[in-house]
């Protein structure tokens, strides 16, 4: 669902184009005004980031505008009051009520999605959390809940695996409420997932996908499987290629359990996300 808002910037009356505002810190408190330190918006920009925190249920995802005083997730820049210097540490007033009211919302920078990795990352917790509130939607029980997480075993394992030991163990405690199990376990499978996925954890997830077929394959078969994942390993392969022979395999010998695995198709193909990492 599309949720359309003005530009805080917009919203708290500054005109377009207009003057410069920055984050401006005075002895222990952050103000965002122009240079001079008139045109004070700090109060402004606070409630509408939480006017529009507590109004986006239906979002899955929010992308904030990098290094901005009001919408820089990190690294913005904090100018002392009395002129001399700058630090690199701060968090845009309007993105910081939106990540504190939505702890669970995916959140990235315009400018870190050009790097692959980060992309891929922040469209694998859009798509899980989407999900997610789906399910929620659908009416949850115990049973769609271990589903749910039974799907993302392994591409929970490929980001984090003491969240996928976590998550598991907190399933498997029988004297907790439902609502309270959901709540701890989204919890903990968006923070596994905010981990980022590399080459050995990916290769880890592999070889548990690789055991599956130990029964199916000829000598040859688990040797060029061995081999395409092991080439990934040490860079001479992206993730597609042992992935594509694996998801070939299991068309040849058909496992329910992996064909209901996310970690083989997170997200649409036509994306085409995982053709650089």
């Amino acid at each position: 669902r599309r949720v359309l808002f003005r530009s805080p910037e917009m919203a708290v009356g500054l005109p377009t184009p207009r003057p410069t505002i920055r984050q401006i810190k005075h002895g222990d408190v952050i103000a965002v005004s122009r240079p001079d330190g008139s045109g004070d918006v700090t109060q402004a920009l606070t409630d509408y980031g939480q006017s529009v925190g507590r109004n986006i249920d239906g979002l899955s995802g929010f992308i904030f505008c990098q290094k901005s005083p009001s919408c820089g997730m990190e690294r913005v820049k904090v100018y002392y009051e009395h002129g001399k210097g700058s630090a690199n540490d701060g968090v845009g007033l309007f993105t910081k009520q939106i990540m504190e009211l939505n702890p669970l919302l995916p959140c990235e920078e315009n400018g870190r999605l050009n790097d692959a990795g980060l992309r891929e990352n922040f469209i694998i917790r859009v798509y899980t959390y989407k999900l997610w509130q789906e399910l929620v939607a659908s009416g949850l029980t115990k049973h769609k809940l271990i589903k749910f997480h039974s799907e993302r075993k392994y591409l929970l394992m490929s980001h984090h695996t003491p969240s996928y030991k976590s998550v598991g163990k907190l399933l498997g405690n029988a004297d907790m409420n439902l609502e309270e199990m959901a709540d701890k376990y989204i919890a903990g499978l968006m923070a596994g997932l905010k981990h980022m996925a590399n080459r050995k954890s990916h290769t880890n997830t592999l070889h548990h996908l690789q055991g599956y077929f130990k029964s199916h394959l000829n000598t040859d078969e688990k040797s060029e499987l061995t081999q395409h994942i092991d080439d990934y390993r040490t860079g001479l392969a992206p993730l597609l290629v042992p992935l594509t022979l694996i998801n070939h395999y299991l068309k040849q010998h058909s496992n329910d359990y992996l064909n209901s695995q996310v970690y083989l198709s997170p997200y649409p193909d036509s994306l085409k996300l995982r053709y650089g990492i």
